[in-house]
């Protein structure tokens, strides 16, 4: 089954296919318009280059069509960022042998005054226009297009610090796809809202291939917003919907109504939920909320279910295993104490692997040594560590890679402490991950200085770096006098989590002042 074969099967569906503000379309309306994008594709991408088209693009319908498009003419779409900056930017669309960015005014700007290399078409200009104007009676290509074929790259953070493009089949999404629209009974009389990015594996595997697969139309939200979620599910009928790390945590902060419960919602499907916002997410608005552990790879996949211990991640799928890196064995069974607490964490703690091979995993684009990686012995190593429990119950136990997982996206620390140290009083950086109050990472840093820095000073240095994520930005800040170090001069990130004392400085979530929390500069 490929993405093509799906979005054919709605060719002569009358029914809602694509919801956005007041705009309706039907399915057939959405093939023939993806059509359409298939043939301008065509006309952009340079002969005999990789048939690769980078989107730089909020949720909006263009990026569902044009995903459309690439589908039917077996071109391949290229998930760019929207929070990258800078030569960041640059590189993805390198590495990625992206051809021409498509993009609108919402993030024109990120490429202002620079070079990514290739042509960028503003999808909101008079060149896009003509462009489907002239090939707006084009059929659907007449191409092959197979299973195996690639249909997107999407990028995530590894070990390395420099963001890999996982190389996503038509398979890998049409499979979950029809899996997931028949697990949770989703029909043509279903609406799936889409508030998730998607340049992300989340909401093309859970959202969008779910609701093509279903019949059922897709409602897009440009982008996720806490108060805007609920009036979005009323507005759309949205009976279903996916997320990625904290959106119920957003959700669930806004303000208690007591005619919560009054939405169309049936069910909540997605990852990185804890179990208090699964649980009172679930009470509030009168739906089921499933949550799931995976990744961009989608190699290693543990299932939370009913009556699972408090704390656990779920049951790993058959294969998966948590094994010693080093000896690639299975590791003990966890031990607890009476007051649930690991009692032989050395023995129990390994890495999530999946046993049987690479699974759904079809490598990195251009990048052999991240591949070699990942596949070590035959057997797919996913980099996130946990224990197992006598039952089979897995807890997950932190990242076995420099990087952190904030928001829902990975975060390498290399690129934010090249930042740190661009200014001129910080002598040493080093960037690592403290929990989240809810679920995921923080960002913290500690800093040597050689000079005098303020909270204020850190703050404008920080907003002048072109390069760095607003998702990069440093929660919790603390200044030190030295790092510890290995006798290798490798800094031990796992002693900074235990100092003793709090932080010196620290912003709001939302925000980005920072506060002295030691009430001096």
């Amino acid at each position: 089954m490929t993405v093509r074969d799906l979005l054919l099967a709605r060719a002569e569906d009358g029914s809602a296919g694509l919801l956005a503000g007041d705009d309706s379309s039907t399915w057939a309306d959405v093939v023939r318009a993806a059509a359409v994008r298939a043939a301008v594709l065509d006309a952009l991408l340079p002969a005999g280059a990789p048939p690769h088209v980078g989107l730089l693009l909020d949720n909006v319908p263009e990026f569902s069509l044009v995903l459309g498009g690439a589908a039917l003419g077996g071109q391949v779409v290229v998930g760019l960022n929207t929070t990258r900056r800078g030569a960041a930017l640059v590189e993805d669309v390198r590495r990625s042998d992206t051809q021409v960015v498509l993009t609108d005014a919402a993030h024109a700007g990120l490429l202002d005054g620079v070079d990514v290399g290739v042509p960028v078409v503003r999808l909101d200009g008079a060149e896009w226009a003509g462009l489907l104007e002239t090939h707006a009676d084009a059929p659907v290509p007449d191409v092959e297009v197979g299973a195996d074929d690639l249909f997107m790259l999407i990028f995530t953070s590894g070990t390395s610090g420099n963001p890999k493009a996982v190389r996503v089949t038509h398979a890998k999404v049409a499979g979950p796809g029809e899996l997931l629209a028949g697990r949770f009974g989703l029909t043509g009389e279903d609406v799936a809202y889409l508030a998730m990015p998607l340049f992300h594996s989340n909401a093309i595997m859970a959202g969008w291939a779910v609701a093509l697969a279903a019949g059922a139309a897709m409602a897009l939200a440009p982008r996720f917003s806490a108060s805007g979620f609920l009036p979005d599910v009323r507005r759309y009928g949205a009976t279903y919907a996916n997320y990625v790390g904290k959106p119920l945590t957003y959700v669930l902060s806004t303000p208690e109504q007591p005619d919560d419960a009054e939405n169309p919602l049936r069910l909540v499907f997605g990852n990185e939920a804890n179990e208090r916002d699964i649980d009172a997410f679930g009470k509030r608005f009168g739906c089921t909320v499933v949550d799931s552990y995976s990744s961009t790879e989608n190699a290693v996949i543990v299932q939370r279910v009913p009556d699972m211990p408090p704390g656990a991640l779920g049951r790993p799928l058959e294969g998966v295993a948590v094994l010693d890196p080093e000896t690639m064995s299975e590791t003990a069974d966890a031990v607890f104490g009476p007051s649930g607490e690991l009692l032989n964490a050395d023995e129990a703690t390994g890495e999530l692997v999946n046993t049987t091979g690479s699974g759904a995993f079809a490598g990195y684009y251009r990048d052999p040594d991240a591949e070699a990686e990942r596949m070590r012995g035959g057997m797919y190593w996913s980099g996130d560590l946990a224990y197992r429990d006598a039952d089979g119950f897995v807890y997950f136990a932190g990242r076995t890679a420099d990087w952190l997982r904030v928001d829902g996206e990975n975060l390498a620390a290399a690129p934010v402490e090249r930042v740190l140290l661009r200014h001129p009083a910080v002598a040493e950086a080093a960037v690592y991950a403290v929990p989240d109050e809810a679920v995921g990472d923080q960002v913290a840093a500690a800093l040597v200085l050689r000079g005098d820095l303020s909270p204020a000073d850190l703050e404008a240095h920080l907003a002048g770096q072109a390069d760095l994520s607003p998702k990069a930005w440093p929660r919790f800040v603390r200044v030190v006098d030295t790092l510890p170090r290995t006798a290798t001069n490798k800094v031990l990130k796992r002693e900074l989590a235990g100092l003793p004392g709090g932080f010196d400085w620290a912003r709001d979530q939302r925000g980005s002042a920072y506060r002295d929390l030691l009430d001096h500069v």
